[in-house]
């Protein structure tokens, strides 16, 4: 059975930051990476930032120039660098990748930032 899982989420103040990572695991002879993902309370999982094939990024206007994702091919690591965080950035952040084809979605980390 593979998974993703999530970690490197908790409180931080305002302005601080936060490296969130999520490694896939299991019988994996495949896998693509897809991106990060958010759902704070009472709202819909949004898109944070996303990582193509080839590597080409992209970021939610909310978040750009305070993240960067990046992945580690070798360790099927996919990491979402956070900086300049706001209350507003409080939620359970996804990981999303495509597992031997199919689309594979971690537990969450949560993430709760102080003002």
């Amino acid at each position: 059975q593979v998974q993703l899982v999530e970690s490197g989420g908790g409180l931080v103040q305002a302005g601080g930051s936060l490296i969130l990572s999520c490694v896939a695991s299991g019988n994996i002879f495949r896998v693509r990476f897809a991106g990060w993902y958010r759902q704070a309370p009472g709202n819909g999982r949004e898109f944070v930032a996303t990582i193509t094939s080839v590597g080409i990024t992209n970021y939610a206007d909310s978040m750009k120039g305070r993240v960067t994702i990046s992945r580690d091919i070798a360790k099927n690591t996919l990491s979402l660098q956070m900086n300049n965080l706001k209350a507003e950035d409080t939620a359970v952040y996804y990981c999303n990748a495509h597992i031997n084809l199919v689309d594979t979605w971690g537990q969450g980390t949560q993430v709760t930032v102080s003002s």
